[in-house]
């Protein structure tokens, strides 16, 4: 017994030493920590990769002159973030994609060339039935793909805890975006990024009993069709009058629509309570309010 309670009382002091040691080697830690780790806007830094196919040429000097992640850096700037975070368009030996990685202290967002080529290539030549130009079209889905990276790298960073896949979260946040910058651009951003999943949603309508392969259920990422449905969903509930014509002309089902308020208001509660406070409220108010997309001066007319 004596021999056991030894044992235990210096398991016990080994215990509150190692308590004590770890306490205060934590307080060290947090005096000690570099200013990098304090919550800062202005945090977004940009670099365009020259292409290594000449293919990608054109469009790599295409966006530098009309400074597109110049434009996104101005966006996204009002987030305090504790770390830099580097925003960069590269090539990526054939594969077309866009993804958010931590390498290290370095938080990445890469833009493949192969993926913005693909949305210039598939952009309409002219206004589309639904009345989306090819500029809204081609700034819909670009800032639908950024934001989209921007949530992940926000939900890694904030450390937000994420239900289900964080790939339906990360199409969330985008959407939520898309839904501030005023009624006219919102409705435009929602429109072009809605564009890129019409040709899925075509399919199903030519060929009503076309079926999908397994692999397609376990993917990370929702079916083209469910973002499909979710984006529109959620800028429904936004805004039952502005986006009417969804149920009217039947893009969203009226099955669907009657839950897209309550849909919309869990996800504005969801930012107001794990995002809005990382935000300086008047920088964002002045990036709102600026005119980055440019506003036609007349109906387009196809040319």
């Amino acid at each position: 017994m004596t021999a056991c309670r030894w044992n235990v009382a210096i398991v016990a002091a080994a215990g509150a030493g190692l308590a004590l040691w770890s306490s205060s080697t934590a307080m060290a830690q947090t005096q000690d920590a570099p200013t990098q780790y304090e919550e800062r806007p202005n945090r977004i830094r940009i670099e365009y990769v020259p292409p290594t196919n000449p293919a990608h040429q054109k469009l790599y000097e295409f966006i530098r002159e009309r400074q597109v992640l110049e434009t996104v850096q101005k966006i996204f700037s009002p987030f305090r973030l504790p770390l830099e975070v580097t925003i960069k368009t590269i090539g990526c030996d054939g594969v077309s994609n866009a993804w958010y990685s931590r390498q290290g202290k370095e938080p990445l967002i890469r833009l493949c060339y192969e993926y913005l080529q693909e949305i210039l290539d598939k952009a309409p030549a002219e206004t589309t039935r639904a009345g989306f130009s090819r500029s809204d079209t081609l700034l819909g889905q670009f800032f639908y793909a950024v934001a989209h990276e921007f949530g992940h790298a926000s939900f890694d960073m904030y450390d937000v805890p994420v239900f289900g896949r964080e790939e339906d979260a990360a199409d969330h946040f985008s959407t939520y975006i898309m839904l501030q910058f005023g009624k006219d651009r919102a409705r435009r951003l929602i429109g072009g990024a809605a564009y890129s999943y019409s040709d899925f949603i075509k399919g199903y309508k030519d060929k009503p009993n076309v079926s999908l392969p397994l692999l397609a259920f376990s993917s990370n990422h929702g079916s083209p069709e469910e973002r499909f449905y979710n984006m529109l969903c959620i800028a429904y509930g936004s805004d039952a009058t502005l986006f009417a014509d969804l149920v009217e002309k039947e893009y969203l089902p009226k099955s669907r629509a009657k839950v897209c308020r309550y849909e919309y208001q869990m996800l504005a509660w969801a930012w107001r309570e794990t995002i809005k406070p990382h935000i300086d409220q008047d920088m964002a108010r002045t990036v709102l309010d600026t005119v980055w997309i440019p506003h036609p001066e007349s109906r387009p007319v196809p040319e």
